[in-house]
């Protein structure tokens, strides 16, 4: 069978795997939670073997140790796997949720529905525990699921997915309600933005500029968007300098390869030789490359220079971008210009600037007085995340299983006729 026959088979069979979710109860989606959770633990070791693999023809390409961590497997990241999809599995279910109920002065009655998308096709790089968040908040959602993971980590992924389909099973739900590419083929991401024939209701592409870019321009069905995380914290004059070497030491350093990860500091120009020498110190003893603009060198000897791309990089590495504004709207302005719309931070005592701080600023999180590394579905107690969406429409910033659904309309009536 082609290549194409394939796809299109995928996507036949995740229509069927769909229907079976959607009338599925909540505690049949929850048993097949807590089977695969199981399953994740009973085949750790062959999970980590196959990510050995991975993480070995990765080395061998000479890929960076920073995109390595992203890839990398530990017994600890596999219970903490398992963990999450426990927490998604104890998770509210969304389906048939009532968000809103209103009666007309005709006697009608109004419900708004939570409903299930349909089959969504997942398109991730790099890091393998997303097979395993995918899935479940799919499950929890009631939508079968097409994943097709980066070729880096593909191994480990069908290592994962053996745990998602033994999970199903066990409740005598379909496998095929979540259905894994199996071959790095980029081709198969071609099939996948066709839509499969009509059977894809959503792609999520999760990944980096050149993947979600692709996904956006030439995909035939809707899209969530999840950009690049180019975030800013920004240090208001205001702020209290032990606060801010802790924050800004967390939102850079805890893991660099996150996309919730600090890539520009901002520093108030009023506070900038209170603030930056003390933020700066911490982060080159944790190792950390600092560079910066005019004035942020004129504080800190030996930081590199900023060049204009840096203001637009994700690092993804232990390098930060500095820079000293002249205030709130300065500070602003630049967020709003590089910034990829994911998450931002101010830390300040004055809380009118960091209302209009949080207000003003264009983009999906924004926090006052905490980590960036906050950016991420466990921690806004969605119980995981698929991904951080920075698109405007339907779903914005972490999109757990509640975001996932869609509505419909639920009217009742006593016989009325429209006149």
């Amino acid at each position: 069978m082609s290549l194409d026959a394939r796809m299109l088979e995928m996507g036949r069979r995740a229509r069927g795997g769909a229907d079976a979710l959607r009338t599925a109860t909540a505690a049949t989606r929850s048993a097949a939670l807590s089977a695969m959770a199981g399953a994740l633990r009973d085949r750790s070791d062959a999970i980590l073997s196959a990510n050995a693999a991975d993480v070995e023809r990765a080395r061998a390409k000479g890929v960076s140790e920073a995109l390595i961590d992203r890839l990398a497997l530990t017994p600890q990241r596999i219970a903490s796997m398992a963990g999450a999809v426990e927490e998604v599995a104890a998770f509210p279910d969304p389906l048939g949720a009532t968000t809103a109920r209103w009666a007309r002065p005709n006697g009608l009655e109004f419900r708004r529905v939570r409903t299930p998308l349909g089959v969504l096709a997942i398109i991730y790089e790099s890091r393998p525990n997303v097979t395993a968040d995918a899935a479940a908040l799919c499950i929890r959602s009631g939508n079968a699921a097409i994943l097709r993971s980066g070729s880096d980590c593909l191994e480990s992924a069908l290592a994962i997915h053996v745990a998602v389909a033994e999970g199903l099973t066990a409740a005598g739900l379909p496998g095929d309600a979540v259905q894994l590419v199996d071959t790095p083929d980029r081709a198969a991401v071609g099939a996948l933005l066709t839509g499969l024939g009509g059977t894809i209701d959503l792609l999520v592409p999760r990944g980096g500029r050149s993947l979600v870019e692709r996904v956006q321009a030439e995909a035939r069905v809707p899209v969530l968007g999840h950009l690049e995380g180019i975030n800013h914290t920004y240090l208001h004059a205001s702020a209290d300098v032990g606060m801010a070497v802790e924050v800004v030491l967390n939102a850079k350093m805890r893991r660099v390869s996150v996309c919730g990860a600090t890539e520009t500091l901002l520093v108030d120009r009023e506070a900038a030789d209170r603030l930056l020498p003390p933020v700066a110190e911490a982060l080159m003893e944790a190792g950390c490359e600092l560079r910066g603009d005019k004035a942020a060198r004129a504080l800190i000897p030996g930081m590199g220079v900023a060049e204009e791309a840096d203001w637009s990089t994700e690092y993804l590495a232990p390098i930060l971008s500095v820079k000293v504004v002249g205030g709130l709207d300065e500070a602003v302005a630049h967020i709003n210009r590089y910034g990829s719309g994911h998450t931002e931070a101010i830390v300040a005592e004055d809380g009118y600037a960091a209302a209009a701080f949080q207000a003003v600023v264009d983009a999906s999180i924004v926090l006052w007085n905490a980590s960036t590394q906050f950016a991420d579905g466990g921690e806004f107690g969605f119980g995981g995340e698929i991904g951080i969406s920075t698109s405007r429409l339907h779903a914005r910033g972490p999109v757990g299983a509640e975001q996932l659904t869609s509505y419909k309309y639920v009217v009742r009536g006593t016989g009325q006729t429209r006149p």
